[in-house]
């Protein structure tokens, strides 16, 4: 068996006996496409698995993340911190190779996977970072970005709608850099794909501005390699390689659903073996096979890695403003001067929060160029664009991101762009979260400070009517683990938001701001919203109750106040902007915002009650919305509703009797 043979084959048992001693697992992507996986890494990928975080490595993004003993087979035989006794763990508790690949995990895993289709909207928002770094820092005879990124997918992740949404968006952008290898083997966890599916995977690529390149036999390596060598050197058009596979090649059922998502058990292994002419025992695996590996990445992987740093020397003393930048990507920082920007800003008596927002954000761009992003095809309502001009290939130093109609790609390409080391921003309407949700979900579980901007953020939003009202959205994003969500009272919480965002080293931030214009309130505060809830108003002698508020109804419960004070009942306001951040503040602190001794405690907000019983208790009133929108003047919803001043008021004092 020839060395190229003998690793493959490694690559392909070694991913079986996982399955197998785990019993759980997907084998059949493992038998299936271990050629093509191993091309890539042995003979294109550049990488240096002593230093999993260089810079100008190529990234490869496992879409298909159910086939995760295969990147872990690749991961080890590389050189990665994956050991064969971390391989014999795979997907038990407390191992470093869990069922489906996860970011900050494990070494060399570029994202989290699994999902379908977010892989490969993940891969297009890193081109898109490399294209524009490449641009902003790269000098003459500094060429310090300047890698590809790759992706592995099969017939489920192309059947995705966010996958849909990012291969049409990246092949109007043109992301040349962008190579994506499709394990085509015509089987899904059902059955064969002409269940499903009848299209002309080329004219569909074709027709989005892809380059399409087909290889008939997936165990051709030099058909790969061919195809590889094609794609990386067209410089207009990203590349889709339709690569023909045999699902569980091998093993007694290849070809078969069957191997897709179960173990193929011991016997099957062994007759696999006998196929593969594979004489090693499970885990065992011949020196030649590292050596392989090691010996096919010294020059486009160690070597390259120790030129980069040759020339990054240098450049940090040719290039110091834009080695300043790249060092903060490097660190995980990110530099800005708050304070000024701050006081740039021009403040109103009142204000729409997103607008506010949207001219926070052209100054706080112009302060640091890491920031790039845009809005779904909502700009002009959101206010969320980049500055520099629209990002195409024209332009590709532009830092505003014409998204389309895609929510569900820019949230997934947002985090993409995170993970290259940017701050990636996104813009929409509130409601239209629920497309983005995945892809937010997963920025939380990886701890990558995307940030998601959006406004609309209420049955405020009037005519549009309930399928454009946000009702259940907060309630929703305030459940998912680690992320923040802010809601904003005025431009002094607006600039906290963007604040705790572009500092957040390991959470997606969530900005939630009005359509309708609200005041600028006397005492809303920076510092207060990045302790998540701050005493907004206090009450003038005894404390008889406390208003909780956020967003647009804070300066209703402010309103409240006064005329209560009128009648003898002295409230303090609580602006509460995140409840996650003010959660995670001191209890002594909580309470002396919202003291323990204090029951009559009143929830204002346009949006459901779920997650307010945590402030008011069982004593509370809760005065929110648990039904949906209505179709009229935004002024007259909120009336209807029960949000004018004569509404709340009416409620709190039947509640303070």
């Amino acid at each position: 068996m020839d060395k190229n043979k003998t690793s493959i084959s490694a690559i392909r048992m070694l991913g079986v006996d996982m399955v197998n001693k785990a019993n759980s697992g997907h084998p059949g992507i493992v038998l299936g496409a271990a050629p093509m996986a191993y091309t890539l890494f042995t003979e294109h990928l550049s990488y240096n698995a002593k230093e999993p975080d260089w810079f100008n490595r190529d990234r490869f993004v496992m879409s298909a993340g159910h086939g995760s003993a295969l990147l872990y087979s690749l991961l080890h035989f590389a050189g990665y911190n994956v050991t064969m006794e971390d391989l014999k763990q795979f997907r038990q508790w407390g191992s470093i190779t869990p069922g489906h690949p996860e970011y900050g995990h494990t070494d060399g895993v570029e994202s989290t996977s699994g999902p379908l289709g977010q892989g490969i909207g993940m891969a297009a928002g890193m081109a898109v970072a490399e294209r524009y770094l490449s641009q902003l820092l790269n000098k003459e005879n500094f060429n310090l970005i300047d890698h590809y990124t790759f992706a592995l997918c099969g017939d489920g992740d192309l059947q995705e709608g966010v996958t849909q949404e990012t291969m049409s968006l990246a092949g109007h952008m043109g992301l040349s850099k962008l190579i994506v290898l499709y394990d085509s083997n015509d089987i899904q966890l059902d059955g064969p794909v002409k269940w499903a599916n009848s299209e002309n995977t080329r004219q569909k690529f074709e027709s989005m501005n892809w380059q399409y390149i087909y290889v008939e036999n997936g165990e051709d390596i030099d058909a790969i390699n061919k195809a590889i060598i094609q794609g990386k050197s067209n410089q207009e058009k990203p590349t889709i390689i339709e690569i023909k596979t045999i699902i569980g090649f091998g093993s007694p059922d290849a070809g078969n659903s069957k191997t897709h998502g179960a173990p193929i058990g011991d016997e099957k292994a062994a007759k696999t073996r006998e196929t593969l002419q594979w004489d090693y025992e499970p885990f065992q695996i011949p020196v030649e096979v590292y050596d392989d590996f090691r010996d096919k990445n010294k020059e486009k992987g160690l070597l390259k890695c120790t030129k980069w740093h040759e020339k990054l020397t240098a450049y940090r003393t040719a290039y110091l403003e834009e080695a300043k930048y790249l060092d903060n990507i490097l660190n995980g920082t990110f530099e800005i001067d708050f304070d000024k920007i701050f006081n740039l800003y021009e403040r109103k008596a009142s204000a729409a929060t997103r607008s506010s927002s949207g001219d926070l954000l052209k100054l706080l761009q112009a302060g640091n160029p890491l920031m790039i992003g845009g809005s779904a095809d909502l700009s002009t309502s959101t206010k969320v664009k980049g500055i520099d001009g629209d990002f195409t290939v024209e332009n590709p130093k532009g830092r505003n991101i014409n998204f389309g109609v895609r929510e569900h790609a820019m949230a997934a390409m947002v985090n993409g762009i995170t993970l290259h080391g940017l701050k990636g921003f996104s813009g929409g309407f509130f409601i239209f979260s629920d497309y983005m949700r995945p892809a937010m979900r997963l920025a939380a579980l990886m701890g990558i400070p995307s940030i998601f901007v959006f406004t609309h953020d209420s049955v405020a939003v009037g005519e549009d009517g309930p399928t454009h009202q946000p009702v259940e959205q907060l309630a929703g994003l305030r459940a998912v683990p680690n992320m923040t969500v802010i809601r904003p009272a005025d431009i002094n919480e607006v600039m906290g938001a963007w604040k705790i965002a572009l500092e957040s080293k390991d959470q997606p931030t969530s900005i939630v701001l009005t359509r309708q214009d609200v005041p600028s309130l006397d005492h809303s505060s920076i510092q207060g919203t990045e302790k998540g809830g701050y005493i907004i108003s206090s009450e003038k002698g005894k404390l008889d109750a406390v208003i909780i508020a956020t967003g647009s109804e804070v300066s209703l419960a402010i309103e409240i106040q006064k005329a209560l004070l009128l009648e003898k009942t002295d409230v303090r306001v609580v602006s509460l902007p995140s409840f996650d951040i003010f959660n995670n503040q001191t209890i002594e602190y909580q309470n002396t915002i919202i003291p323990t001794t204090m029951r009559k405690r009143i929830a204002i907000e346009m949006g459901a009650t779920l997650g307010w019983h945590q402030y008011t208790g069982l004593d509370g009133l809760n005065i929110t919305i648990d039904k949906f929108g209505a179709s009229a003047k935004g002024e007259a919803v909120v009336e209807k509703y029960g949000f004018s001043v004569s509404g709340v008021l009416k409620r709190v004092r039947e509640y303070l009797k």
